[in-house]
């Protein structure tokens, strides 16, 4: 039985099993949380984000799946092609729209060509380069993909674009204490004067799970998250729908920090879970303490992954003070397809010296891991 494949007008469309069933496990990939930006308005409409999944079914049954969009700017990705953008525009030539699979506003690795079977996958990747070429757009990204889907977009030639994040690892701590014991004296010294200043300043920390976060919370955080945005003169991505929505429909991956004041809410933090993996997203206040950012985003979580057993904690885009705090660099990826053969070999020439720069920086960021191992080994 042969498949067909097709353009989705958006994941909200489909069934919630039938997707899900495709994905990774990850709450970041669920139909519940994709939905919800649909439902919402962070994606669609006027936002720059428009969702077309691709969708190959094979007798009425979904077998394959790319979490697909049309994207008229690069706000969001987290994998920066503005310079390309910009090289387009002083060729009187147009970037946007452009074809990106991705999960909007979310560095994290994960599945990208949804499905168990790795002939759908190639199949999935030649059918994005010809939407590519026969819907005329400019080119087509995918970001952040995990192993078996960069396999396939790897044997298929696309341009394959490093990067690097960092991520902490559980390894199998009893407390919090007992972490801090595995780094270098001064790394172990710093955090604990950081956590005794934010004690010092009358704050107290509470982790709230899932139904736990009340209206009340959910209105607090959204203001967090917006003067985050207002302070670096931004606009936020997110809705206060979003949120609410969030908190019902993902009750058993949501964590959230409240840092509070004699009882009253000063900052929060966002996380979202699953057995494997701890994920940080959001953070804000509305006033500025020193160090509670570290407490919030950072130890609050740490302490919870301890607790929960969960292995790894997955710390978002940039950020070298992570290593500090016991995190460690690893290599992510992207991979892109430019339908203008000039602006494709230019790309992968930057793409290839990127690669040499990208790799000394990850050499330099593994010789500045704060561990007691390495210290002992000079």
């Amino acid at each position: 039985m042969s498949e067909h494949i097709e353009i989705g007008t958006g994941i909200g469309e489909l069934k919630p099993a039938e997707w899900d069933a495709l994905g990774d496990g990850s709450p970041l990939l669920s139909h519940a949380l994709l939905s919800a930006l649909e439902y919402t308005g962070c994606v669609g409409g006027e936002t720059g984000w428009q969702s077309c999944p691709l969708l190959v079914r094979r007798g009425g049954v979904l077998v394959g799946a790319v979490p697909l969009y049309v994207k008229s700017h690069s706000y969001g990705e987290y994998v920066f092609d503005w310079s390309w953008a910009d090289a387009y525009a002083q060729h009187g030539l147009e970037y946007y729209p452009k074809l990106v699979a991705a999960i909007p506003f979310t560095p994290i690795t994960g599945a990208r060509l949804l499905s168990p079977d790795p002939i759908i996958r190639q199949q999935m990747a030649d059918q994005m380069v010809g939407y590519l070429f026969s819907l005329q757009f400019s080119s087509v990204h995918v970001l952040f993909p995990d192993e078996a889907s960069a396999a396939t977009l790897q044997q298929q030639g696309w341009i394959r674009r490093p990067g690097v994040q960092f991520r902490w690892e559980n390894q199998g701590f009893a407390s919090f204490d007992e972490f801090l014991m595995t780094l270098a004296h001064d790394k172990r010294k710093k955090i604990r004067q950081e956590r005794k200043k934010v004690t010092a300043a009358g704050i107290s920390c509470r982790q709230l799970i899932g139904s736990e976060i009340t209206t009340r919370d959910w209105d607090f955080f959204y203001a967090c998250y917006v003067n985050t945005y207002l302070q670096h003169r931004s606009t936020p991505y997110l809705t206060r729908e979003f949120f609410h929505e969030l908190g019902q429909r993902l009750p058993d991956h949501v964590m959230l920090v409240l840092a509070e004041v004699n009882g009253k809410p000063l900052a929060g933090a966002l996380n979202l879970y699953d057995d494997e993996c701890l994920y940080g997203r959001y953070w804000g206040a509305l006033a500025y303490v020193p160090n509670l950012h570290f407490e919030l985003c950072y130890y609050q979580a740490q302490e919870f992954c301890i607790a929960r057993g969960i292995r790894y904690f997955e710390g978002g885009a940039q950020g070298e003070h992570k290593l500090a705090r016991g995190f460690t660099p690893r290599e992510t990826c992207s991979f892109h397809q430019l339908a203008h053969p000039d602006f494709e070999a230019a790309v992968r020439r930057f793409v290839m010296r990127e690669e040499r720069g990208m790799a000394q920086y990850h050499q330099e960021l593994d010789e500045r891991v704060p561990y007691k191992k390495l210290e002992m080994g000079k």
